[in-house]
């Protein structure tokens, strides 16, 4: 799933890193840029995955991936699955 995520980015959010399927922080950089643009994030488009990255993330994924939980920057098991299928329908 990280490889089609990669992808994703790197045709529309420029990512410029390898397509390995591992999500750094060159990656994440890459996630941040439409979260700032569409879901509420407010921080530095850094690549760290921190509690507002994961807010807006959670924003994104209740809206559109079938997030139930709270938006509350944690990572947990639901996040991790909406995560999923949003690789998934990429």
């Amino acid at each position: 799933e990280a490889k089609k995520v990669q992808r994703d980015i790197k045709a529309n959010w420029g990512y410029k890193g390898a397509i390995d399927g591992l999500l750094g922080t060159e990656s994440w950089k890459g996630i941040q840029r439409p979260l700032k643009k569409y879901n509420g994030y407010k921080g530095k488009i850094d690549g760290i995955v921190g509690k507002e990255t994961v807010k807006a993330l959670q924003r994104l994924l209740k809206a559109r991936y079938g997030y139930t939980g709270a938006i509350d920057g944690i990572a947990g098991a639901g996040t991790k699955a909406a995560f999923k299928r949003l690789a998934n329908q990429i």
